[in-house]
């Protein structure tokens, strides 16, 4: 019989020092070659055990293997230009970015993401999910140079993703999440394309499949732009009936310390959701009463069956104590409303 109220994780977690720089995004690798890659599988491997270890039930990568969730997946195409990097602002100009280019027909080198995912498989006999990128936040991290159509380049982006998709569901990845930002930021975009994408990205994957719609990670920039949205963040009342009626099974939100009025979860009729109740832009872990009052308020518009407590966003750029202790508080407050549904 499946636990209820299974915790999992929306994101990055941050690196070890051995393996780059801590608390920075886009922290150049303090290995190379083979080494490097042996590093990177060490570090997945160590991720999902310190994921389990603090009671999460489906633990991921952790990104571990990636400089930044959307490069890691660019590093292994061709048609992409790494070495002449530009200035970009990236999520509606909210902040600047050194991102490459698109300067060719897009087309994977081979398998990008198949050593972190066997390495993740190899470390618990439970089930482990997988993060990629999304199409549409894809093309809002990357300067095109080459298709001249955002959306024919999305789409472009969305096969190359389906491909990789597939590979980690034959090496036994049992939910591959697809994290699309941008769904916040160009939200007519979104219905016109941003889900059409996305869902061919997904098409004809038999695992799990979830999308994760973020207000982005818990920098600086992310926080002053939360700051200009006003007394609610209704992003995701235009986006959620649109999720609702496909055939994505689970749909991943922010909802602690944030100003989205919890009521829109009850827009995902039929979906899992996964509902974030540790907030990435606090610097002190949640107490696990905190967190179990996020997923008491969540319950009144899900079902605890179809509710999975996980955090807001990726924890790349947080203090890898503080990250882990957050997900310990994570584990101990779904295990509260547990013992509270039992009665």
């Amino acid at each position: 019989m499946q636990k209820t109220l299974q915790t999992t994780v929306a994101g990055s977690l941050p690196k070890p020092a051995w393996l780059a720089a801590p608390q920075t995004l886009w922290a150049p690798w303090r290995q190379t070659g083979a080494v490097l890659a042996e590093a990177q599988a060490d570090a997945t491997m160590l991720a999902v055990r310190l994921q389990t270890d603090a009671g999460i039930d489906i633990p991921s990568d952790g990104e571990q293997a990636r400089q930044h969730f959307v490069h890691g997946f660019l590093a292994g195409l061709d048609g992409i230009d790494f070495e002449n990097k530009v200035t970009m602002g990236i999520r509606n100009n909210r902040y600047d970015a050194q991102v490459p280019q698109v300067i060719g027909q897009l087309k994977r080198k081979g398998p990008v993401h198949a050593m972190e995912a066997r390495a993740a498989r190899a470390a618990t006999a439970g089930k482990v999910k997988f993060t990629l990128p999304g199409p549409m936040t894809i093309v809002d991290t990357i300067a095109d140079r080459f298709y001249g159509d955002r959306i024919k380049m999305a789409m472009a982006f969305a096969e190359l993703l389906n491909d990789e998709a597939k590979e980690l569901e034959a090496i036994g990845i049992d939910t591959v999440q697809f994290d699309e930002p941008a769904f916040n930021v160009f939200t007519d975009e979104v219905l016109a394309w941003g889900i059409p994408a996305l869902l061919r990205a997904a098409q004809g994957l038999e695992c799990t499949t979830a999308v994760h719609v973020c207000y982005g990670y818990g920098i600086q920039a992310n926080i002053d732009w939360k700051n200009t949205l006003g007394s609610e963040w209704r992003q995701y009342e235009r986006i959620f009936p649109a999720l609702a009626k496909s055939p994505i099974r689970q749909v991943s939100l922010e909802v602690a310390n944030s100003k989205v009025p919890i009521e829109f979860i009850g827009l995902l009729k039929g979906k899992d959701v996964l509902v974030g109740c540790i907030d990435v832009a606090r610097e002190t872990p949640e107490t696990p009463a905190e967190v179990a009052d996020t997923i008491r308020r969540a319950m009144a518009y899900v079902d605890p069956e179809r509710l999975f407590p996980c955090t807001n966003c990726g924890m790349a750029p947080m203090a890898r104590d503080v990250a882990y202790a957050k997900l310990a508080a994570l584990s101990a407050g779904a295990a509260l409303v547990r013992k509270e549904l039992k009665g």
